[in-house]
């Protein structure tokens, strides 16, 4: 009862501390209403969830180092909870929004203000719905600006337009997943790509409304490109047009000039267009890289760059060549050129002395059904994990869980190691096939340096696996195809100038190793961004800190932000998760 107590005074405080500033001015407020509204697309209308009745949704304008305020408002059908992706949120956990790990679904008819702070990034990320397959309609740009009285480390472009990847479904996105997980098989496709909203010229229906960018010739242009789409990495070009790329994730890089850019699930890039070519219309286009075998849409969305001036409408318009979907030397060719910018300005400080190593395979696994009932593989129901782990949402939030010392939610017994060694990307071992179930939680000390090297295996489906960590950002030191060797593969690490990112793919049937420093305490989750897996079980939970002294006391003393609700109901729909929990020091 103590704890509770003590958390009651921290609520007090924060209160008053929220008055001050909005009395004050101090910080900047939006309102997110959730509510269901009908839109047409590929010849036929139905009703999708949005924010504030916009498909993509708002977006936020903040400078480095700034904070908000975000009162989401749910009209809609559904518990939803809001991520702000790639935002640290530092010492703030309560604000991250992955659903039943930070906080419940904000119920229909109810609200919640997220407080969200950001501290170093600068560039574009986003902000998504964070409960089963609601963001394919909930999302839009995060814009983060240079810090007042600093500017870009390249001539500052004469305008920026949000470019966001997505994915349309002609059915309800909720009827999707759910038919999914009653049958046990992979999801629907989707029916089409879009750019901002529309799906362009090359899709029935759709030419009146596709998107179109102005431009004026010789204005140079920062498009803020990011992949909304649910589960396809994707190819992007512009025909005619040089593409300079200069942040991913919301960190600055050495810029890449290049013909193209491949980007994967929950990615962000920033990139430089000059208006240079003749006046007339140009293609930009996108579809997806697939190197699996698992089904995927194989279509292309457009949108128009448009030249203002006076000239005749050309009959044709050039498309750019993208590479062809399954063309892994382009998308490995482009993800090679991406190091951090590393300046004197924009300094990187990747981790050397690493305490805590964790070596973690990714699978797509089996699930027994009763009486081989289901449809996925050999009459069960897909699933997947790490180490061999599925994670199983509690009926509690995780994070509730711990700050209040409810014991029975999360065990904290995840290994640093698979159950077993054998040749991961070759001939897989049966007895790997079926996971362990359970919401599993790695402890790691405030302060660690951090090594996680992801292996992708060759079970059931091997494909390439996007991976997205809340609460950090972290540098991509090495990637490889095969299984990691513990001997060579260190050799090829890039400890210089490795890009700092939020999100990255993990080649299939290959590794990649991250490296980040564990300063941020909280929970949070890393979480695969492809979304035809999301409703398996994926799972690991970290923890930070040393783990002994009394949870409300251990997150005060670090001025951790108290839990701002208790949380009687979740839902206990599993998802595809590794869980990141960082604990004080």
């Amino acid at each position: 009862m103590a704890g509770f107590n003590k958390m009651g005074v921290i609520l007090l405080a924060a209160s008053l501390g929220f008055m001050f500033l909005q009395l004050c001015g101090a910080t900047r407020y939006y309102d997110f209403v959730l509510k269901e509204t009908n839109f047409t697309r590929l010849c036929s209308t139905k009703s999708i969830l949005t924010v504030n009745g916009s498909f993509p949704g708002p977006t936020i304008k903040v400078h480095k180092g700034e904070s908000i305020y975000v009162n989401v408002h749910n009209q809609g059908l559904y518990g939803v909870t809001i991520h702000w992706h790639g935002v640290k949120q530092p010492r703030n956990p309560w604000s991250d929004g992955p659903e039943n790990i930070t906080q419940c679904p904000i119920q229909p008819g109810s609200s919640f203000t997220y407080e969200v702070v950001f501290s170093n990034e600068e560039g574009t990320l986003w902000w998504h719905a964070h409960s089963d397959w609601t963001r394919a309609t909930v999302h839009g740009a995060i814009v983060i600006l240079p810090a007042a009285g600093t500017k870009y480390p390249f001539a500052a472009p004469h305008a920026q337009h949000p470019i966001i990847l997505g994915s349309w479904f002609k059915s309800d996105v909720m009827e999707v997943i759910n038919s999914a997980l009653a049958t046990g098989a992979d999801p629907n496709i989707s029916d089409a790509f879009t750019i901002n909203g529309q799906p362009g010229d090359l899709y029935s229906c759709s030419k009146a409304s596709t998107y179109r960018l102005e431009v004026d010739y010789g204005k140079t242009y920062m498009l803020r490109i990011i992949n909304a789409i649910m589960n396809e990495e994707q190819f992007f070009a512009i025909a005619n047009h040089t593409l300079t790329v200069v942040t991913q994730d919301a960190a600055y890089i050495k810029p890449i000039t290049t013909s193209y850019i491949m980007i994967t699930p929950g990615q962000t890039m920033d990139v430089l267009v000059t208006a240079n070519q003749p006046r007339r219309h140009y293609y930009m286009a996108s579809s997806a890289y697939a190197d699996g075998i698992v089904p995927f849409n194989n279509s292309t969305t457009t949108a128009i760059l448009q030249y203002r001036g006076n000239y005749s409408t050309p009959s044709t318009i050039p498309l750019p060549s993208l590479p062809i979907y399954n063309d892994t030397t382009a998308a490995d060719s482009f993800t090679a050129l991406v190091k951090s910018l590393a300046s004197e300005a924009h300094p990187i400080s990747v981790p050397t002395k690493i305490t805590t190593r964790i070596y973690m395979t990714i699978a797509i696994n089996e699930r027994i059904c009763p009486n081989a009932s289901c449809a996925g593989p050999d009459n069960n129901a897909i699933a997947a994990s790490l180490n061999n782990i599925s994670f199983e949402t509690p009926s509690i939030d995780i994070l509730q869980a711990y700050y209040g010392g409810i014991n029975g939610v999360f065990e904290g017994n995840f290994p640093s190691n698979p159950p077993h060694f054998y040749n991961f990307t070759g001939d897989y071992d049966n007895s790997t096939i079926y996971p362990t179930f359970g919401a599993k939680v790695k402890f790691i000390k405030y302060g660690e340096g951090v090594e996680i090297i992801f292996q992708g295996t060759n079970l059931i489906a091997p494909e390439n696996h996007p991976m997205h960590l809340h609460g950090f950002s972290f540098y991509v030191i090495g990637t490889g195809y095969g299984n990691f060797n513990a001997t060579e593969s260190p050799k090829t690490y890039n400890l210089v100038d490795p890009p700092e990112v939020n999100t990255v793919g993990v080649p299939k049937n290959g590794w990649t190793t991250i490296r980040f420093l564990a300063d941020n305490p909280g929970m949070f989750i890393c979480s695969v961004s492809m979304s035809m897996v999301y409703a398996l079980s994926f799972g690991k939970t970290f923890q930070l800190g040393n783990g002994h002294c009394d949870h409300s006391e251990e997150w005060k003393h670090n001025n951790v932000e108290a839990s701002p609700t208790t949380c009687p109901y979740a839902s206990l729909l599993q998802v595809l998760d590794l869980l990141l929990i960082s604990y004080p020091k």
